[in-house]
């Protein structure tokens, strides 16, 4: 099974000082097709005006990531954890009991523009937890760098979840190829530039739905940078 998912149907909100877009249902946008894949729940593609952000809210049971695409996300939550986070910085938060933090463009002068990604925890309850990594470009070039997992396998942040997100920075000749376990789901959302997935051609913003694949191999790309989820069903 091969679903595309176009950029330019996500969900749309536009609040002035915030111009997102969503893959899955989230807030006032519901679309009964996409309400997640496996555990995977909410990617949005945040773009937050220089000086704004998101107050001081609360989560519970989620693990949330951000990746930072272009300017500077500033953090603070009730754990007493602080940070500026740019280009190559990834967040992971673990919502578990319940933590409250807001979120705001630490840059009075350029906006941020950021992936916020939900995951639902395999455990409830759980105390809540912060972590943040540095994942250069070279790490990710020519290949699919594991940016987060179950166990925090080669440096990777770690989620509460039987799931493993990879990064990849691919261009011209570069083939990648990661294989799928058996019942396994797999989740590639392209961040910018094209790259043909199992033969489907995607570009910045387009997703594709995986099931039923031993492989999910990408080719032909350019100037691309995406991520890979790799899912229980």
């Amino acid at each position: 099974m091969l679903e595309v998912r176009k950029s330019e149907e996500r969900g749309r909100a536009h609040h002035g000082w915030l111009q997102s877009q969503h893959s899955f249902s989230f807030a006032d946008y519901y679309d009964p097709r996409h309400t997640g894949f496996g555990p995977l729940l909410v990617i949005n593609e945040d773009r937050v005006a220089p000086g704004a952000g998101f107050g001081t809210h609360g989560h519970r049971d989620m693990e949330i990531i951000s990746y930072v695409l272009d300017g500077a996300l500033e953090h603070k939550d009730s754990m007493g954890t602080g940070s500026v986070l740019h280009y190559g910085d990834v967040q992971r938060m673990s919502a578990g009991s319940g933590v409250r933090h807001s979120e705001f463009n630490g840059s009075q002068t350029e906006p941020v523009h950021f992936l916020q990604i939900w995951i639902q925890p395999n455990a409830k309850g759980i105390p809540p937890s912060y972590e943040e990594k540095h994942f250069g470009v070279e790490e990710k070039q020519g290949r699919l760098r594991l940016i987060a997992s179950g166990d925090g396998r080669e440096g990777s942040v770690l989620i509460h979840q039987d799931a493993s997100l990879y990064a990849a920075i691919l261009n011209g000749a570069d083939q990648v190829e990661h294989s799928l376990a058996a019942g396994r789901l797999g989740y590639v959302h392209v961040i910018r530039g094209r790259v043909e997935v199992n033969g489907v051609a995607l570009k910045g913003g387009d997703a594709l739905k995986i099931g039923a694949e031993d492989k999910v191999r990408f080719t032909d790309a350019e100037a691309a940078e995406l991520l890979l989820f790799d899912l229980p069903a």
